[in-house]
């Protein structure tokens, strides 16, 4: 029986072992899509206890401490910190097969030199080890960065923001790790929403344009494309429910528009018009700036509505969406590439059923622009486990080019969550060692340091375009 989590841990193989160990396992990260604060990046963030810098904003862990039976004051109300992390550690305890467990303990032996089991009989152990280790400099929030390797760090950013932290962060010479901002519009093309026409006043602000029809929209839209592009970034994200494509008239788009500012209810084919017509615009744009469009799909949100009232979104009540998006999908890239190139591309659907789609889908647009210009993303939110990576990859390398695959990403709101990272280079070893070992690879160490090189790390970089 192996000990458990030992330097060989989910690698069955001595291939993999040897793939593990003699080429992943150093390199470094390029952690091109997050949540992190960039404000706590430029404070340097110093945090004074375990709960803080595990638990706070961590919707992973509430969901399955709801699970436990766990009260809510101990999740997102006020209940004291340490009675948090109790409760915490009494539900990892039950966590067999899921990817906290592992993850959580993989951040306790790398950054906390914690080798034993959490659990509610060791939290007391760990809750003092653990805030005696955050009061050393090297746990503030940007050593933390630095010594995970960290070479590039996109942050996730809406259109208004000023990118004052980022400013800050680029003049301190002091820390070497880019921090990019990353364009998330997804506030410009919810037309629906009841608060759409004040973030219009927010956008109108920001970008100096009063925006009083579709074409000043757009105008809008240039200028602050224009403002993140100055700030560095090079990546764009969207976080849709599902793909829509109905193409409209500007007409159209403009009469939906004009209901919209006049506070008439959008229907949901208007929003979809609108939406198309925003898509079609932004990917544009995209192409021009010779961005990364990145789009995540395939999510039923804030579906606890009773919860959503009480303590808002983001809180851990989304699900997978079962929205067939594939013919949408499809035709809106085909729209895009008709009508100005379309841009690089990363795909994510958190239903894994859509895997097969994606990789069959973006077979139609790859071109000699990039290598892998059309990427099927990682294994996204609940498809970040063991099972779900490789779910993923598997699929990749069937219909694709797994040997192209940009990599992880750690999707996160913690400086303790570059531990994914090695989760899930072990599980690309894992998987790739078993089919060199299984005869269906050759035993070929220079090409297969390219591929683990390439997916761990280099792959990014040049696809991103990074200077690193």
């Amino acid at each position: 029986m192996k000990a458990f989590m030992d330097e060989d841990f989910l690698l069955s193989t001595d291939t993999a072992k040897e793939l593990y160990h003699n080429f992943a396992e150093k390199m470094p990260i390029i952690d091109y899509h997050c949540h992190i604060q960039p404000r706590e990046i430029a404070e340097d963030r110093r945090f004074e206890n375990i709960t803080q810098i595990w638990l706070e904003g961590d919707h992973y862990k509430w969901r399955q401490m709801r699970a436990n039976g766990v009260e809510e004051c101990y999740i997102t109300g006020d209940a004291p910190d340490r009675e948090k992390f109790q409760k915490w550690a009494e539900t990892l305890e039950m966590a067999i097969g899921n990817p906290l467990y592992h993850w959580s303990h993989l951040e306790l032996r790398r950054y906390f030199g914690y080798s034993g089991i959490l659990k509610g009989d060791t939290a007391q152990e760990v809750w003092e080890l653990c805030n005696r280790r955050l009061k050393e400099a090297s746990m503030s929030a940007r050593n933390l960065i630095k010594q995970s390797n960290v070479r590039v760090l996109c942050t996730t950013d809406d259109p208004v923001d000023d990118l004052k932290w980022h400013k800050r962060i680029r003049k301190d010479e002091s820390f070497d790790v880019q921090v990019l901002p990353t364009w998330r519009p997804d506030k410009i093309l919810h037309i629906e929403k009841s608060d759409y026409t004040e973030y219009l006043k927010k956008l109108s602000k920001a970008a100096d344009v009063e925006i009083q029809n579709f074409q000043d929209l757009k105008n809008a839209i240039r200028k602050r494309l224009e403002y993140f592009k100055c700030m560095g970034c090079c990546i764009s994200d969207h976080g849709l429910d599902f793909m829509v494509y109905v193409p409209a008239e500007d007409e159209e788009i403009e009469r939906i528009f004009s209901d919209c500012l006049q506070n008439k209810k959008i229907s949901s084919k208007d929003r979809a018009k609108f939406q198309t017509a925003c898509m079609l615009f932004l990917a544009e744009k995209y192409e021009e700036l010779n961005w990364v469009m990145q789009i995540h799909y395939g999510c039923k949100r804030d579906n606890n509505r009773k919860m959503y009232k009480k303590i808002g979104a983001d809180t851990g009540f989304d699900c997978m969406g079962d929205v067939t998006s594939g013919t949408a999908l499809a035709d809106f890239l085909n729209a895009v590439n008709e009508r100005k190139n379309l841009p690089k591309t990363i795909l994510y659907s958190l239903n894994p059923k859509d895997n097969e789609l994606i990789d069959t889908v973006m077979g139609c647009f790859q071109d000699s622009d990039a290598v892998g210009k059309i990427q099927h993303g990682s294994a996204w939110w609940f498809n970040d486990n063991k099972t779900g990576m490789v779910k993923q990859m598997t699929s990749l390398a069937n219909l694709g080019l797994l040997g192209n695959f940009i990599g992880m990403l750690t999707d996160s709101r913690s400086f303790l969550s570059y531990s994914r990272h090695e989760y899930f280079r072990r599980i690309l070893c894992d998987l790739i060692g078993g089919w060199v070992e299984n005869g269906e690879y050759p035993r070929d160490m220079k090409a297969l340091e390219k591929i683990v090189k390439g997916i761990s790390y280099n792959n990014a970089v040049q696809y991103f375009e990074f200077q690193v």
